[in-house]
């Protein structure tokens, strides 16, 4: 019995020693427990501000505009307060002038539902709007959104927009854009009638210069359809719309 006690002890000490020295050598003496949870980093503050069009729109009988769409958001992987600006300038006044604050939160790896509010401010009569919708990434990596709306006067309106990224080199780029506006009531102060009401498409090719800092040339069409195409046309506007367009896609 004693000889058994000696060699336990033994064992014991052997066992001690070995435990500290692969300590002094940097290995842990034993694993993290599942409660000894790491330092999350998804609720860390972030701030995006991104112009993916800046650009010129140049006609020959229409004349030119500019063209301008972006996006900042500010706030963490999961929660976002995000503003959506465009609009177009030309022959000295701003049309299509749509300025948009929602909050944001992640419903999917890809995907944000957005609920906040929209305003008209051009030099048309300014409207103001509620607005609930989704934008993200489909299948295939398609940039997508849907977005619904309601005034307070009762008419309801859509926007359907989707553009896809389609890498000729690392830095060579096509990219296809379309955009759909739908509204339910006419709206003669703003030039705007029920249904269809305008599509506005491209087909741009930017070169990353940097991620951050890619010049781009293209070419856009910009058309109006049904009692929008009436309200235009009286007003001395041009209906249908192809154009040579130049700019510059940049982020920060």
């Amino acid at each position: 019995m004693k000889k058994l006690t000696a060699l336990l002890y033994a064992a014991l000490a052997v066992a001690v020693w070995t435990d500290g020295a692969s300590a002094q050598q940097g290995q842990p003496a034993e694993q993290p427990g599942p409660h000894d949870k790491p330092h999350m980093l998804d609720q860390a503050i972030f701030a995006h501000l991104l112009f993916d069009q800046l650009e010129g729109r140049f006609g020959f009988a229409e004349g030119n505009t500019l063209r301008w769409e972006g996006q900042a958001w500010l706030g963490t992987d999961e929660n976002r307060i995000w503003l959506l600006t465009e609009g177009r300038y030309a022959n000295g006044e701003l049309d299509d002038g749509i300025q948009q604050l929602f909050y944001g939160r992640a419903i999917t790896t890809y995907f944000d539902a957005m609920i906040g509010t929209r305003w008209d401010l051009d030099s048309k009569p300014a409207r103001g709007w509620g607005a609930i919708g989704i934008q993200g990434l489909a299948p295939q990596f398609f940039k997508v959104s849907a977005f619904g709306y309601v005034s307070g006067e009762g008419h309801l309106a859509a926007r359907l927009e989707a553009s896809y990224d389609l890498l000729i080199t690392q830095r060579l780029i096509l990219q296809p854009q379309v955009e759909l506006n739908f509204y339910t009531k006419d709206d003669p102060a703003r030039l705007i009638g029920a249904g269809l009401s305008e599509l506005d498409a491209g087909l741009r090719l930017r070169y990353e210069v940097t991620r951050q800092f890619a010049p781009y040339v293209g070419i856009t069409y910009l058309g109006q359809f049904g009692s929008t195409a009436d309200y235009v046309s009286a007003a001395g506007g041009s209906t249908q719309q192809l154009r040579f367009t130049a700019g510059v896609r940049t982020w920060f």
